[in-house]
C-alpha cells in the first residue's frame, strides 16, 4: 500500500498538540546556544513525523529566501563560508599580487566578475571565436569538429569525454565516454506526460530556447527553426539514453572496446581524428557506457541538417556561458533554470554568485587561504579518530552478520581494512600555475578554466593514479565514496555545525551529525547496491558467493519497496531502485553511528543535556544534518533526476528500521512512524 507523504509542511498546534513530558521539562539550559533543542517542535509528536518533530521550530523561523530553491542547514553553512570566502577576495583585490600567484588569480577572477560595464560591453563577444567555427561548419564532420572543441571548454553538447579509472583495473587510467547532450535535467522530461513536467518541457523548447537565440543575434523566424531543430536533436538523443536506475548498474554500464571497435559502432564518426580536436594523446582502447546513445550520435548526423547542428551547438554554447555574459542572456538563463526548474522567484546578489562560479573553477586555490583560518588541527583529529570509531564498528556487524558465510566476510573486512578516508582537506594541494586569470573579461576567465580542468583531467591518460588528489575542496558542504580508489572524502565544511563551535558539540551530537549522516553513510557506501560489486583494491569484480549475493539482494529489495511505497508530490513518488544506494548508505551510517557511540563517555554516563537522553540526542543529531526545505520545483526535479530521496524521508524511514529508535522516544504500534518488526528492514 503507498503512503502519501507531502514534503514537510509546518505544522500547527492543531495538527498535534504533544507535550515534551520526559524530553524537554527542566527550566535551565545546561546547554543555551544547543541547536538541538532550538529547532524542536514540540506541537510535533515524535511519533507522528520525527523530521519535523526534531527541525519544525527552525522550519517555522526560516521561510526559503526569494534567491533559493531549498533552504537548510548546508545553506546555512555555505553563507558562512561565502561571508569567508569574500574577505579572502576582497583582501585579494586590495594586494599588490605577483603575477601568476594564487592571489593575482583570485583577485582578477572576482574583479572581472564584478565588472558589469565591461560584461555588458563586451555582449557575447567572448565567445566569437568558438561561434564562428559552428558558423564556418558545413557538413558533419565540421559539427564534430566544433563539437569536439566545445567539450574542451566545458559547454556539454554531444561528446560526454573524460578520462577515469578503469572500473576492471582501478590502477589505469582511460578515456570514458558516457550519454549526454541534453539541455533537460534527463531523458524522461521529454516523455514524462504529467503537467508539471509538460509544462517545463514546453517553456524550455517554445520560449527558453528560441530566447536564447535571438538574443545572440538571430532574427525571430531563425530563432524559432534553430530551437525547434535543436529540440528535436535532443529528443531524438534522449530517446536512447538510459534511465536514471539503469545508470546505476556498473557491469551494464561497462563496456570495453578498442578505437577500430568504436568506429565501427558508429561509422560516421572518425574517431581517431576527433580524439585529436579533443586534446588527447593517442588512444587505443575506450570505456563506453551506453553505446546506444553512440550509435543513436552516428545516426543524428545524418537524419539531421548541417543547419539543424548549427543551431543546436549554437544553443550548447549560448546556454553554457550565459550567466557569465551580458544581463539579457543571463536573466534569461535564470528565468528557465532558476524560475522554471528550481522555483527560485530572484537571483543571488552578484557577489555570491561571482563567488561560487570561482569556487567551482578554482576551489583548492581559496581552499588553501580557507583553512588556515577557518579548520583547526584539533577538529581534523576529532573526526579522523570518529572514521576508526565506525570502521571497528563496522567489523562487529560484519562478523555478527547470521546471513553472510565467512568465506565473504573474510574479503568484506579486507575491503573495509583498506578505505582510506581524506578528512577536512588534502595533504597536497593540486598546481593552478598554467591556468591563465587577468581583468579583461569574466566569461574568457571562465573560458580559460575551463580549459585549464579540462586539460588537467586528459593529462591523466596513461599516467599513474594519483591518491592524494581530492575530487572536492575542503570549502565543499558534500562527501562522497570512491568505489575505484576505495577511499571516502570528508571536506572541512561537511563537518561544521553553523553558529557553533566544534569545541561546544557534545558526542551524541556530533556521532549523529557526522559520523552517521557522513562518515557510515560513506562508508557504508562501499557496501551498497553498486559500490559492494568493487573490491578492497577498487576493481569491478564478483567477490561474493552467490548465496550471499541472493541474501543481500533479497534484504535490499525490501529497502526498495520501502522507498516505492511514498508518493511525494503530486503523481511523482520515490524511485526505490534509483535511490538504492543512497538509502543503504543512510541506513548503514545510522545503526553503525549507533553502535559506535555507544562505546563513548557520554552515552556511558548517560546524562541528559536540555532535557534529552545521549540516545535521543544522537537521533536528534542526525536529524540535524538534514534540516532543510525545498519548493516543489526541485522536489519535482529531485525525484526525476537524483539518485537521493528526499531529506525528510531520509531520516523518517531509516529510523522506522532502527530498533533503539523506539525504544529512545517509545514509539508504539499505532504511531505513524511505527513499522512492525517483521517489515524492518535490516542489512548491514
Amino acid at each position: 500500500m503507498k503512503n502519501n507523504i507531502t514534503k514537510p509542511a509546518i505544522y500547527t498546534a492543531a495538527v498535534l498538540a504533544f507535550a515534551l513530558c520526559a524530553y524537554q521539562t527542566q527550566s535551565r539550559l545546561d546547554k543555551p546556544n544547543d541547536p538541538i533543542y532550538k529547532n524542536i517542535d514540540p506541537t510535533v509528536s515524535p511519533g507522528a513525523d520525527f523530521f519535523m518533530y526534531a527541525n519544525g521550530t527552525w522550519l517555522k523561523n526560516n521561510p526559503i529566501p526569494p534567491a533559493y530553491s531549498s533552504w537548510g542547514i548546508g545553506n546555512e553553512v555555505t553563507e558562512e563560508i561565502r561571508d569567508r570566502l569574500k574577505k579572502i577576495n576582497e583582501d585579494a583585490l586590495k594586494a599588490d599580487a605577483p603575477k601568476g600567484s594564487a592571489t593575482q588569480k583570485i583577485g582578477d577572477f572576482y574583479y572581472s566578475g564584478l565588472d558589469t560595464v565591461d560584461i555588458e560591453k563586451a555582449g557575447i563577444s567572448p565567445l566569437k571565436g568558438q561561434l564562428n567555427l559552428i558558423d564556418a561548419a558545413n557538413n558533419a564532420k565540421d559539427i564534430l569538429n566544433a563539437a569536439a572543441v566545445l567539450t574542451t571548454t566545458g559547454s556539454r553538447n554531444i561528446i560526454g569525454m573524460r578520462v577515469g579509472q578503469d572500473d576492471k583495473n582501478s590502477s589505469k587510467m582511460m578515456v570514458q565516454l558516457g550519454q549526454t547532450g541534453l539541455g533537460l535535467p534527463n531523458r524522461d522530461y521529454y516523455f514524462k506526460t504529467d503537467a508539471r513536467t509538460a509544462k517545463i518541457r514546453n517553456d524550455y523548447s517554445d520560449k527558453y530556447l528560441p530566447a536564447m537565440l535571438h538574443l545572440s543575434g538571430w532574427d525571430d523566424a531563425k530563432s524559432a527553426a534553430g530551437a525547434k531543430a535543436a529540440f528535436e536533436i535532443e529528443k531524438f538523443l534522449a530517446d536512447s539514453s538510459r534511465k536514471l536506475e539503469a545508470l546505476r548498474d556498473p557491469y551494464k554500464n561497462y563496456n570495453k572496446i578498442t578505437v577500430a571497435q568504436l568506429n565501427n559502432l558508429t561509422p560516421d564518426i572518425d574517431w581517431v581524428m576527433l580524439f585529436k580536436t579533443l586534446e588527447l594523446k593517442p588512444v587505443d582502447s575506450v570505456i563506453v557506457g551506453q553505446p546506444e546513445y553512440y550509435r543513436a550520435v552516428d545516426r543524428a548526423l545524418t537524419k539531421f541538417g548541417v543547419d539543424d547542428w548549427k543551431a543546436y551547438l549554437r544553443l550548447k554554447l549560448l546556454t553554457s556561458y550565459a550567466p557569465y555574459l551580458n544581463d539579457a542572456l543571463a536573466d534569461e538563463s535564470f528565468r528557465f533554470t532558476g524560475k522554471v526548474l528550481r522555483g527560485q522567484k530572484e537571483q543571488l546578489p552578484r557577489w555570491k554568485r561571482v563567488l561560487d562560479t570561482e569556487n567551482g573553477l578554482m576551489g583548492e586555490l581559496l581552499g588553501q587561504l580557507f583553512v588556515k583560518e577557518y579548520f583547526p588541527e584539533k577538529a581534523k583529529e576529532r573526526y579522523v579518530a570518529e572514521v576508526e570509531a565506525i570502521r571497528q564498528a563496522y567489523r562487529e556487524h560484519i562478523m555478527k552478520l547470521d546471513w553472510m558465510s565467512p568465506q565473504t566476510k573474510q574479503k568484506a573486512l579486507a575491503k573495509l581494512n583498506a578505505i582510506h578516508p581524506k578528512v577536512g582537506y588534502p595533504d597536497q594541494w593540486k598546481d593552478f600555475s598554467a591556468m591563465v586569470i587577468s581583468r579583461e573579461s569574466y566569461a574568457g576567465n571562465v573560458m580559460h578554466a575551463r580549459h585549464w580542468a579540462y586539460l588537467f583531467n586528459v593529462d591523466k591518460l596513461g599516467k599513474p593514479v594519483n591518491h592524494q588528489e581530492w575530487n572536492m575542496t575542503p570549502q565543499t558542504y558534500n562527501a562522497n565514496y570512491s568505489p575505484s580508489n576505495n577511499e571516502i572524502t570528508l571536506p572541512a565544511a561537511q563537518l561544521l555545525i553553523p553558529g557553533i563551535k566544534d569545541e561546544d558539540v557534545d558526542d551524541a551530537m556530533a556521532y549523529g551529525y557526522v559520523a552517521a549522516s557522513v562518515i557510515g553513510h560513506e562508508i557504508t557506501h562501499g557496501f551498497d547496491d553498486e559500490g559492494r560489486q568493487f573490491d578492497a583494491h577498487g576493481n569491478l569484480k564478483e567477490w561474493w558467493t552467490p548465496q550471499d549475493s541472493v541474501q543481500f539482494t533479497q534484504r535490499a529489495q525490501m529497502l526498495v519497496d520501502q522507498f516505492n511505497g511514498y508518493v511525494v508530490l503530486d503523481s511523482l513518488h520515490i524511485n526505490g531502485k534509483a535511490t538504492l544506494g543512497e538509502n543503504i548508505a543512510d541506513l548503514g551510517g545510522i545503526v553503525l553511528g549507533i553502535d559506535a557511540f555507544k562505546k563513548t563517555k557520554q552515552y556511558k554516563e548517560g546524562i541528559k543535556i536540555n532535557g534529552f537522553t545521549p540516545m535521543q540526542r544522537f537521533f536528534l543529531g542526525y536529524a540535524l544534518s538534514w534540516l532543510s526545505h525545498q519548493r516543489d520545483e526541485v522536489l519535482a526535479n529531485q525525484i526525476l533526476t537524483d539518485v537521493h530521496a528526499p531529506a525528510f524521508l531520509r531520516v523518517n524511514v531509516p529510523f522506522t528500521d532502527v530498533p533503539e529508535f523506539y525504544a529512545a522516544f517509545n514509539i508504539k504500534k499505532g504511531d505513524k512512524m511505527w513499522v512492525d518488526p517483521d517489515k524492518r528492514v535490516k542489512i548491514w
